[in-house]
């Protein structure tokens, strides 16, 4: 399922826990952002007085943990380095009813954080991402080269591979309920996070909300911690993983018919000769020819099988999901 939830949304009585965060974490990852995070501590008790405020200290080495704690956050350490790997762990230690997770860097309205959580609470969407542009902020706001175009290509493959059209994929500002959290089996080591957080809602059929926010740039002296191309590069390799994982036998079908094809382009002139002629000069050539078509055969063999082993997959994660239902219970909100 896919929504858009505006800035302008009435408020129902379902929304009005979401406007004090109470049942809320808003889990923070943060490697060295001493410039930012005092800030963005404050704004989220100042927006959620009643929501528990998270900030997982990467290895910093400026400070950014003792400056989260003064300010009044909960202030937890994550030794292994990558952001992929602080969600983690944060999904496996905070209890909520709801998660808003938001980067450390100041760029994310705290203000937008009950629009994000509305749709939650109401139990009309599992996760809510927070779009930065639909209404062009972050166009205006960030002046990288190729940020723009990586988003744009990452969205393309996600509608091309998987069918879904997301506003804004790698967005760092998102919120997500319990059971989402709990059973999200979270692979990715650092920024390929937001990526697989995407895409597995998709391939799961989460039910997917998208509200857009205003995006500023990095205050002055806040550096970003996101290589382009490097990063860029790590989210097209998480991406064609979870294409081999999720849909094996569309990738493997793909694979085959490339082989089919460049068998047949070898073998076709092989055959022809041999029907003019009854003789086969070129040996070598159909030996390629028939080699490259059983691989071709082989590739969709193993696609079926893989396709045979995710679908079981799918039922034994479908149950999980239900019996995490059963524990955990439907969100306080949606009573």
């Amino acid at each position: 399922m896919h929504s858009t939830f505006t800035k302008e949304r009435p408020v129902t009585e379902t929304d009005k826990a979401a406007l004090t965060g109470k049942g809320v974490a808003v889990i923070i990852p943060c490697y060295n952002e001493a410039v930012t995070i005092g800030k963005v501590v404050d704004d989220f008790r100042r927006v959620l007085p009643e929501a528990a405020v998270y900030v997982y200290d990467n290895n910093s080495s400026d400070g950014t943990g003792d400056i989260a704690r003064a300010h009044g956050a909960i202030v937890k350490v994550e030794r292994r380095q990558g952001k992929g790997n602080v969600v983690r762990q944060m999904m496996r230690d905070i209890d909520a009813e709801a998660y808003l997770m938001v980067d450390g860097d100041d760029t994310y309205p705290a203000e937008a954080a009950p629009a994000l959580l509305a749709p939650l609470f109401a139990d009309e969407a599992d996760m809510v991402v927070g779009d930065r542009l639909s209404n062009g902020t972050y166009g205006e706001e960030n002046d990288r080269a190729f940020h723009g175009f990586g988003n744009d290509l990452v969205r393309f493959l996600i509608k091309a591979i998987y069918g879904f059209e997301f506003s804004d994929v790698m967005t760092g500002y998102r919120a997500y309920n319990k059971v989402f959290a709990k059973t999200m089996p979270v692979l990715s080591p650092g920024f390929e996070i937001e990526t697989e957080l995407s895409i597995h809602a998709v391939d799961k059929r989460w039910r997917i909300a998208e509200v857009p926010i205003d995006y500023r740039d990095r205050p002055e002296g806040s550096e970003s911690k996101l290589s382009t191309f490097s990063d860029g590069f790590k989210v097209l390799m998480m991406i064609m993983s979870l294409f081999k994982d999720y849909k094996p036998l569309a990738l493997f079908s793909w694979v085959a018919l490339l082989f089919v094809v460049l068998g047949l382009v070898a073998g076709v002139p092989v055959i022809a000769q041999f029907a003019a002629t009854g003789l086969v000069p070129k040996l070598p050539t159909a030996l390629l020819a028939v080699g490259l078509v059983f691989v071709g055969l082989l590739c969709f063999a193993c696609g079926l099988i893989l396709d045979t082993v995710v679908k079981g997959n799918r039922k034994q994660y479908e149950i999980e999901v239900t019996e995490a239902y059963e524990r955990y219970g439907r969100s306080n909100t949606a009573k």
